[in-house]
């Protein structure tokens, strides 16, 4: 496949992400595909997922923990086996209700048509902040209060 070819997979990907359509998102990954999401305290879906059966846990975790209110992909920029895509998110989390922008950078390497490997940038600080059960000042759950 060429760049171009793989670019239009990844921009489909990325519709079939927006319409909700988790397995015919999969079906464009390879059974042993790796998806790398930055470390991040607090954050349930952060970390490598190794494999279809670990990324379609990720994007459940990510659907039960977080809502995006805002994703937009920007800039797609192909070339040889490579398509980085350039953009902008925001989440709020279902737990805290607390909600983040965060511009990401997303890097696909493709196979033979399909992606075997994704790997993710963004702010983790911003969104460890919105995932933190108790922030700094407030009272943490069952915390003794002192008068």
């Amino acid at each position: 496949m060429n760049a171009q070819e793989n670019k239009r997979i990844v921009i489909e990907g990325y519709q079939l992400f927006q319409a909700g359509d988790i397995p015919h998102l999969l079906e464009r990954y390879h059974d042993d595909a790796l998806w790398i999401e930055p470390e991040a305290e607090y954050v349930p879906f952060a970390g490598r997922h190794n494999g279809k059966a670990e990324i379609a846990q990720f994007f459940q975790t990510l659907d039960a923990e977080a809502q995006a209110l805002r994703f937009e992909p920007k800039e797609f920029i192909a070339e040889g086996d490579k398509v980085v895509v350039i953009g902008e998110a925001t989440w709020l989390c279902k737990q805290t209700g607390r909600s983040y922008d965060s511009p990401w950078v997303h890097v696909f390497s493709l196979r033979d048509g399909k992606v075997a490997r994704f790997e993710s940038f963004q702010d983790t600080a911003a969104g460890e902040r919105a995932f933190r059960p108790d922030q700094p000042g407030q009272a943490a759950a069952g915390a003794p209060m002192h008068h």
